[in-house]
Formats: C-alpha cells, sequence, structure tokens
C-alpha cells in the first residue's frame, strides 16, 4: 500500500495538524465567523464543517445538504485553509468535489459497511485527493483497515485514518471509549499512515478536550480535528462537545508535544539497554506462559477424565482476587491486572474445551 506523507498534500505549521470547525454548517455567517477567528488564531492547518449529518434517529437536523457547499468555498477564498467536509455516497463525493472541497472524511457509521465504503472508493477512482477514514462505530481493526484499503485500492495515496474512538456499553465519562491499543496497532501495521485525533467525539464534554487531546500527541499522534464554534451551547448538533476558537487556542497553546526522535547518541544507547532488558524479561514471561499452558492441558485431561467442566466461576473469582491482591503489593493497577488474567484464563478455558473435545487428539 502506497502512502503519501502528511505534508506532501497538506500544509502544517508544526505538529500537531490542527483541523478545526463547527459540527455543522448552520449558516454562510455562522462558517465565516468561525473561520475568520481559527484563521487568525494562527494555529489551524485546515477548516471543517459536517454538511450532511447521518443522524441516530429522523426528525433531527441532518444537515444543511448542498447550500451549505458555497459557504465552505467562501471560507477557502477569504481565509486560503483548506476545507474539508464527510460524504457519505457517491453523490456527496460528486458534489464536494464540483466545489472544490480539498480534503473528505468518511464517518464511523459509514466506515462500517463495505458497500458504501466501494461505492465512495469507485466513485474517486482517479481523483488525486486526500481521504481521511475514521474507525467505525465498534473496535474492528479489521473494518477500518479494510475501508483503508479500498480506497488504496483504486489508487489513492493520500490517506489518514481518523480516530474517534468507539460505542461501548461501559459507562465512562467519555462519549466514546478511546482504546487507544487500537490505533496504535493500526500504526504498527501500517507505519505509513497518519493518525489524526478526533477528542471531541470521544470526550463528548468540552471539559476533557484538553486532556484528550494531550493523550493523543502521548500516542504520537499526527494531528487533531477539533469541533469549534462561536456560540457552542446553542449548535443546531453536538453542542456539548464544541469548544469556542478562543479555547482552541488555549488548548493547543497549552498541548506538550513531545519529539518522535532525536539525535542524542547517549539516550540512544541507554534506551537500546532497557529494551534489551524488555526483550529478555519479554522472552522468560513466554516461556512461563508455556508453562502454564503445559499445566492447564493436565488439568484439561483430569477434567474430561472426571467430567468436569472447563468453566468454573468460583475458581475464576477466586484466581482475580488473588492476582489483584498480589498485583496492588507489586504496585501494579488493578485495571491492567484484570484485563491480563482475563485474557490469559480465557485461553485457558479455550484450550481445556478444546482438550475435551478433542478425542482424536489433533490440532485444530
Amino acid at each position: 500500500m502506497k502512502i503519501e506523507k502528511l505534508t506532501n498534500w497538506i500544509s502544517v505549521k508544526e505538529r500537531p495538524l490542527v483541523i478545526a470547525g463547527p459540527c455543522s454548517a448552520e449558516s454562510e455567517e455562522q462558517v465565516l465567523a468561525i473561520a475568520r477567528q481559527l484563521k487568525e488564531s494562527g494555529k489551524v492547518d485546515a477548516f471543517r464543517a459536517g454538511i450532511w449529518k447521518p443522524r441516530t434517529r429522523p426528525n433531527t437536523f441532518e444537515g444543511v445538504g448542498l447550500v451549505g457547499l458555497p459557504w465552505m468555498e467562501k471560507v477557502k477564498a477569504e481565509t486560503g485553509l483548506p476545507i474539508t467536509t464527510e460524504v457519505a455516497n457517491a453523490s456527496h463525493v460528486e458534489l464536494a468535489l464540483k466545489h472544490n472541497v480539498d480534503i473528505l472524511w468518511i464517518g464511523a457509521r459509514t466506515t462500517v459497511s463495505p458497500f458504501a465504503i466501494q461505492e465512495i472508493a469507485d466513485a474517486l477512482r482517479g481523483v488525486d485527493i486526500p481521504v481521511m477514514v475514521k474507525n467505525p462505530i465498534n473496535a474492528d481493526l479489521a473494518l477500518w483497515m479494510g475501508a483503508i484499503e479500498r480506497f488504496s485500492n483504486v489508487g489513492l495515496t493520500k490517506l489518514a485514518a481518523i480516530h474517534r474512538g468507539f460505542s461501548t456499553a461501559e459507562k465512562s465519562k467519555y462519549r466514546n471509549k478511546p482504546i487507544w491499543s487500537l490505533p496504535i496497532e493500526l500504526k504498527r501495521l501500517l507505519p505509513e499512515l497518519p493518525i489524526i485525533c478526533d477528542p471531541s467525539h470521544i470526550a463528548g464534554d468540552r471539559e476533557f478536550i484538553g486532556e484528550v487531546c494531550q493523550k493523543a500527541m502521548d500516542a504520537g499522534m499526527d494531528g487533531l480535528m477539533v469541533e469549534t464554534h462561536i456560540t457552542p451551547d446553542k449548535a443546531l448538533s453536538d453542542a456539548a462537545q464544541q469548544v469556542t476558537p478562543m479555547s482552541l487556542n488555549n488548548i493547543i497553546e497549552h498541548l506538550s508535544v513531545r519529539k518522535l526522535e532525536t539525535e542524542d547518541k547517549t539516550f540512544e544507547e541507554t534506551l537500546q539497554k532497557l529494551r534489551s532488558q524488555i526483550d529478555q524479561v519479554d522472552r522468560e514471561l513466554l516461556e512461563l506462559l508455556h508453562m502454564r499452558k503445559n499445566i492447564i492441558s493436565e488439568i484439561g485431561l483430569a477434567k474430561k477424565e472426571n467430567n468436569v467442566t472447563p468453566l468454573q466461576i468460583n475458581r475464576m473469582d477466586s484466581l482475580m482476587k488473588d492476582r489483584n491482591d498480589l498485583g496492588a503489593k507489586l504496585g501494579l493497577e488493578k485495571r491492567y491486572i484484570e484485563e491480563l488474567f482475563h485474557v490469559i484464563h480465557t485461553e485457558s478455558v479455550r484450550l481445556q474445551t478444546k482438550i475435551m473435545n478433542d478425542f482424536s487428539g489433533s490440532d485444530d
């Protein structure tokens, strides 16, 4: 997959790239007023606004539609900022291109549908335009990568991912759970792919926008896309998660943006020694997990001979309490221990179940 550098298709003053503007374009006066303040700040690299808004339920504000595209063109002409909007079908693509939109983005609801993604990709075949793909609503890395690959397959090279968090049933102070491990894994698999964070949709509340922006920088992300409005409380969509241009300016000014690399040889030597120690510890961990697997296999055979179920809730509860208590004494976070042993125990049950059902003794 060929992916161009971010700086090949957008002028970035300094890391991070900042894309800002209202959740929705509501009027010509509104988008121009916001764009002027963002341009004046000197910290914004592109202007965003939703023209078509896919809503969860009908009879809510679904965007102004086609009438809003000339407003975006005026923003571009007056401020010089590149403009970007969301497209959800081939018709949107055609209209956006006709009105000189510089960058397209794909929303989370669209990313979940390979058919919709393919339709948009086909409409862009032979078009040299950047496309940013938001993660799907649920934590499905393959679906996210698949959408990016579909655009790559039609010849697009100016691609980026947008991390906007994931919908879960878990209670959280955030609107969407960040699950930072997924965009980090995406970066590992596609190291050339720029990743931009959408803190507005992760947070769902302007109070937490700044801290999510900082976490995105700590995770090494390339940019931010922040919903910005001159009167956020009066916004026609997602009012709670929009900030004013002045607030955005304050957030950007207070970000701690760490270097992606350094030429300090002493630091590199120290880091390499520590990484070597980590490599050794990881090898020992894997050997211990192999030993644990062998013991689990013996347990599975014993349970099979005695017709005992692999999953025993009381044992699982006791194990988790014991491991949490020991972890706490060692200064380890409870959440870390719980997630780790949940994976270990799930694999133990899977292995025992396989042993019980594998009468031939052969592998799957």
